[in-house]
């Protein structure tokens, strides 16, 4: 029996079964995908399929993921009066919101005694995967793991990174975007367009500044970090 068929429909309903449970009760940890992983992982595990299996049949979802990055550009597009009129706060922003990103992870894994590939590994955890798989394998990290921390990067921007700026009363649609694209990029983009448009116009234009402020940087921050924490 072919197994493989209907890896993509389950997919796709799970997702779809996870995005209405999480309009209902409209609660930031019931976030889709969260959802949607919590139960298909362990009906993988329960029918004993491997995930390389599973992912045949649906690979073709994973090529759609850098289009719907280039999608995000419709909103920027729409926003760009107002980012003309801001445009060096905004790249300030995105300037300090990458290094942090870079700098916090990194440090944080060579403190704790991390080997310089899985440090390497970690760097680009704030940026959308495809990205941070090529800055990964630039300097020699792991861009498979690489992609993972992003999905958890991402994730936990979706779910907890609204709870968070609400605390801290931040109330600019401007600052939230910013905040939530330059630590979340995609997946917090993506719940950002959510909550409020102009908000995910703001994620989606962090998200791509910061995907290149971190190519361009990664490969200088990088060494100096092991210099300093080595």
């Amino acid at each position: 029996m072919n197994d493989i068929w209907w890896s993509l429909p389950l997919t796709v309903l799970v997702f779809l079964a996870a995005r209405r449970l999480a309009a209902s009760v409209r609660i930031s940890v019931c976030n889709p995908l969260l959802i949607a992983v919590a139960v298909i992982i362990p009906l993988l595990l329960l029918l004993q399929m491997p995930y390389t299996r599973y992912f045949q049949g649906s690979a073709w979802l994973n090529q759609l993921l850098q289009p719907a990055v280039v999608a995000l550009a419709l909103p920027l597009y729409e926003q760009m009066h107002q980012i003309r009129a801001r445009w060096k706060s905004i790249i300030s922003i995105c300037f300090i919101g990458s290094l942090t990103a870079m700098i916090s992870g990194t440090a944080i894994a060579l403190w704790l005694g991390a080997t310089p590939q899985i440090a390497a590994t970690l760097l680009p955890k704030s940026v959308t995967t495809p990205i941070a798989m090529a800055v990964s394998a630039t300097l020699g990290g792991i861009p498979a793991i690489s992609a993972v921390c992003v999905l958890i990067a991402g994730v936990l921007g979706a779910v907890f990174g609204h709870m968070l700026l609400n605390l801290l009363r931040i109330r600019s649609k401007s600052a939230r975007g910013l905040a939530i694209g330059s630590a979340s990029h995609a997946l917090g983009t993506a719940r950002a367009a959510e909550v409020d448009y102009q908000e995910g116009a703001f994620s989606s234009l962090a998200l791509v500044l910061c995907g290149i402020i971190t190519s361009l940087l990664a490969p200088f921050i990088f060494p100096l970090l092991l210099k300093l924490c080595g």
